[in-house]
């Protein structure tokens, strides 16, 4: 067996076009605040490209970079300001943040109706209780992903391989609302591949190169691959052993351009809906 590729790239290329053309539609530009803190270098190239996708679709994105030795007040003191300022739709705080500043303080502290990461307790919440609310791009982008593999979620096995607070949880939360049989597992779990070869759908985000092998994967299963890895020699590769798993799956995430250009895709969609419901007259979020 083959598996089909599931094209990230052509995916979130489509979403792109349809907010493109949303936004242009709009009496206003959406703003997006991305805050970075630090000198992280993956940090910054992510950063990078969310601004310049932003800025692509009509979003007007606006990066805000302070020192690694940012107050935790200070950070909050903008944080504040952001959340008043009327031109500003949507507010990412990019993670991880340095040592001695507390992420759940700083992630709080976001309004809930410009939180476009979906990670305020509020969205959380609201997700796990099947409500409206935006939920993380990750995850979500994800879900948008499954549509193109012809999966029909209500009743499906699915496995979530992984329980963090970004990716695990709300993928978890966001497959139970769409009807699917969800287990979360993770690296206490007992016979971790038995459980994995039990999925019709796997989706696996534990951050360890290569950690799922072919013979975890049942045939014909939907394997979404959200981890990406640089290796010594340079390559990036995913958290399951791409070849391997492949040849026994029905479909499959490629590593790059899988859930990643979806993630940044995602952003921008709850970006455009957060300025929807702020501006525009569409009920609360």
């Amino acid at each position: 067996m083959s598996a089909r590729i599931i094209d990230g790239r052509a995916a979130a290329a489509l979403l792109r076009a349809q907010i493109t053309e949303q936004v242009a539609a709009l009496h206003y530009r959406p703003g997006l605040a991305v805050v970075l803190v630090g000198e992280n270098p993956a940090s910054a190239v992510y950063v990078r490209n969310k601004d310049r996708a932003a800025n692509a679709v009509g979003i007007a994105a606006e990066t805000l970079r302070l020192p690694a030795d940012t107050a935790e007040a200070d950070l909050l003191e903008l944080v504040a300001r952001l959340n008043a300022d009327p031109e500003i739709d949507g507010i990412l705080v990019q993670l991880p943040l340095p040592a001695h500043i507390r992420p759940r303080a700083v992630l709080e502290a976001v309004d809930p109706a410009k939180d476009v990461d979906g990670f305020h307790p509020v969205n959380m919440g609201r997700l796990l209780d099947g409500l409206a609310s935006f939920a993380p791009c990750t995850p979500l982008g994800v879900m948008k992903l499954l549509a193109t593999a012809e999966l029909p979620l209500t009743g499906a096995r699915a496995l979530v391989l992984g329980r963090s607070q970004i990716v695990g949880k709300p993928m978890a939360a966001l497959l139970t609302n769409a009807d699917a049989t969800v287990t979360v597992a993770h690296s206490r779990t007992r016979d971790l591949a038995a459980e994995c070869r039990r999925a019709e759908l796997l989706v696996v985000a534990v951050g360890r190169p290569e950690m799922v092998r072919g013979d975890w994967i049942a045939p014909g299963a939907v394997v979404i691959d959200v981890g990406i890895n640089r290796l010594p020699d340079g390559r990036l590769v995913g958290d399951v052993a791409f070849a391997e798993c492949a040849a026994r799956a029905g479909a499959i995430t490629p590593v790059p351009g899988g859930v990643g250009p979806m993630t940044i895709a995602c952003l921008l969609e709850n970006t455009l809906e957060a300025a929807r419901h702020r501006r525009g007259g569409f009920p609360k979020i």
